[in-house]
């Protein structure tokens, strides 16, 4: 054992206790609850008192959503698991235990109501709307906002059998494993359409029934998302939704269901897989001057299936649709939710090809820039006559992501007014109670707001509760894991620490304490933890990396630095001590896994 000077009042063990995982800190150095603590803990709690209010309030006993099931884009499956959206982060943050089982309740409850489900007219879904607890086959806009929680459900719960069981069957469905969906092509690297599921890829135009589900009173009775005032406008929003045989950027969403038996498992064969398919796409870009391409065909050819248009399909780069409602243009251009199969390589391979790819993107299309009645304007769209859907704004999607990747200046670019990164700079000191109060303030709202809904089961389609799901975790992920949002593309978590309670064998951060990571750079992390409880002692591991995919290599303390050479640390909080923490790391260093530190081998 190391015995550091008593006056430092630290002490670091080499000896393991059977929960600990690491080097082991002790800290007695008494602190003031920070305001920054205190409001961390209050919306914790808050958050979980207003779960409970919204689930007793949405769902029954099973799990089942209390709505309308429909089939569609406008309203659908998907929709269901959203209303417990962010609700898997605020557990794994340190929510509390029942929040996990309402969620769980919720996931098995919407796989149960929408395989009872059945669509009369849509063929897609006549015999469920689920198939071995999946979508049948669905577009990976809606596949992905539906996946949301269970992609993050492994933070919390990697121990759960169906989900285990669920992991590998997912991933099953894109590797050719399950006979009875054929959804990729290893020849050509393709997922064979842009709408696929656990019954394979749909091989024929989409039409707008398909898209829109089965006929339904509209009038007096529901508000639709994309104001469509009749059953005849929701099926013309989607009349033009026709091509979609062959791969689209969208499908790239996908690789985040073998990232998950990988993280699980650790066997190669996930790993292999989605390296495999996002390098077909890199290699398709750089064929297709830097510009990711929008169709694929069968053949792997860009743009074989529509009349060899890169820009072709449905929700590709020339897809600009009518508005129903006003006879005016929609662009509708959804390649850059792709980026998450290039940030699922990046977080296995650390390999900064997957971001240059982007940012030669994000410079083709800015270089197309022209001066419009005297503005400087950025184009989104390219159709047969070239750019076109002209703003103001320069082309910068996933510029966040890129930079938080790569931790490189020059991809700051277009972020500039970041509160969050002035905050890590050192520029905006107040950021995290201004933060942290915006969202105990946005907490009561929607508490108090889902008083005022005046829908019944038989009014309420499955997207309308959403607007009050009380789960506000965006100043917590920021402040205490400086945490990229995973959105609603199925991503994993992206942060720079994340916590355990060895006590309660849970993840989260354990009751009472409280985290704030204040620095970050390419290389090292900066995190004050404090015990708020005056009169108990607490215990937590810290972990580089939401799945110890970063290696700590030291971390230093009142100017000493000690050698960790591993992805966690035990921290034994004395009754109301604190201490700040400067961790060097080595970013995408290790194996990723969503195994608790304590099951580790």
């Amino acid at each position: 054992m190391n015995l550091m000077p008593r006056s430092l009042l630290v002490m670091l063990a080499l000896a393991l206790p059977a929960v600990a995982a690491g080097p082991v800190l002790r800290v007695a150095d008494p602190v003031s609850p920070p305001t920054w603590a205190l409001l961390q803990r209050q919306l914790l709690d808050a958050n979980a008192a207003a779960c409970r209010k919204f689930f007793a309030r949405y769902f029954d006993e099973r799990g089942f959503l209390l709505c309308v099931e429909r089939w569609g884009g406008d309203d659908g499956p998907d929709d269901a698991p959203e209303n417990v959206g962010g609700w898997a982060q605020l557990h794994a943050l340190g929510g509390a235990d029942d929040v996990l089982a309402m969620y769980r309740t919720a996931w098995e409850g919407h796989l149960r109501q929408y395989t009872l489900a059945k669509t009369v007219e849509v063929p897609l879904a006549r015999d469920g709307m689920y198939y071995k607890e999946f979508p049948v086959m669905f577009d990976w806009q809606h596949n992905g906002e539906g996946l949301r929680l269970f992609n993050l459900q492994g933070l919390s719960d990697p121990g759960n059998n169906n989900y285990r069981q669920r992991v590998r069957r997912y991933a099953g469905f894109y590797m050719n494993e399950d006979p009875g969906a054929p959804n990729y092509d290893p020849r050509h690297k393709i997922i064979r359409s842009m709408i696929n599921g656990s019954r394979g890829p749909l091989m024929r135009k989409a039409t707008g029934l398909d898209w829109a589900g089965d006929p339904i009173e509209v009038e007096n009775r529901f508000h639709l998302g994309h104001g469509e005032r009749s059953y005849a406008e929701m099926v013309a929003h989607f009349k033009d939704y026709n091509d979609v045989v062959g791969d689209h950027p969208l499908n790239l969403i996908a690789t985040t269901l073998p990232l998950n038996a990988y993280l699980l498992t650790g066997e190669a064969k996930y790993r292999k897989w989605l390296i495999g398919y996002v390098d077909a796409w890199v290699d398709r870009m750089k064929r297709n001057n830097d510009i990711i391409p929008s169709n694929i065909g069968l053949d792997g050819t860009i743009g074989g299936a529509t009349e060899g248009k890169w820009y072709g399909g449905t929700y590709g780069w020339g897809f600009t649709v009518v508005i129903p409602q006003t006879g005016g243009p929609a662009h509708r251009n959804r390649q850059h939710w792709g980026f998450v199969g290039f940030m699922n390589a990046y977080f296995l391979t650390g390999d900064d090809r997957y971001l240059e790819s982007w940012r030669k993107q994000t410079a083709r299309v800015n270089a197309a820039k022209r001066t419009i009645d005297g503005r400087v304007m950025y184009p989104r769209m390219f159709g047969d006559k070239g750019w076109y859907g002209w703003v103001p704004q320069p082309y910068s999607y996933n510029q966040l992501e890129i930079y938080y990747l790569s931790m490189k200046t020059q991809d700051r670019r277009f972020l500039e007014n970041d509160p969050w990164l002035k905050y890590l700079d050192g520029n905006n000191p107040g950021y995290p109670e201004q933060a942290l109060r915006a969202d105990l303030a946005e907490v009561r709202q929607r508490a108090i707001a889902m008083d005022t809904d005046t829908t019944t089961p038989d009014t309420r389609l499955a997207d309308d509760p959403a607007q009050f799901n009380p789960a506000r975790v965006a100043a917590l992920r920021q402040t205490m894991t400086a945490g990229l949002d995973p959105g609603r593309r199925a991503s994993i978590w992206h942060c720079r620490l994340r916590y355990f309670d060895p006590s309660r064998r849970r993840a989260g951060i354990p009751e009472d304490c409280a985290a704030l990571i204040d620095r970050m750079t390419d290389d090292t992390t900066r995190v004050t933890l404090v015990n708020t409880n005056q009169l108990a002692p607490r215990e937590l591991i810290v972990q580089a990396g939401a799945y110890a995919e970063h290696t700590i290599k030291s971390v230093r303390r009142d100017g000493k630095s000690t050698l960790v050479d591993g992805p966690t640390l035990n921290v034994r909080l004395a009754p109301g001590a604190g201490t700040t923490l400067t961790f060097t790391v080595d970013r995408h260093s290790r194996r990723p896994t969503i195994v608790f530190p304590w099951d580790r081998d």
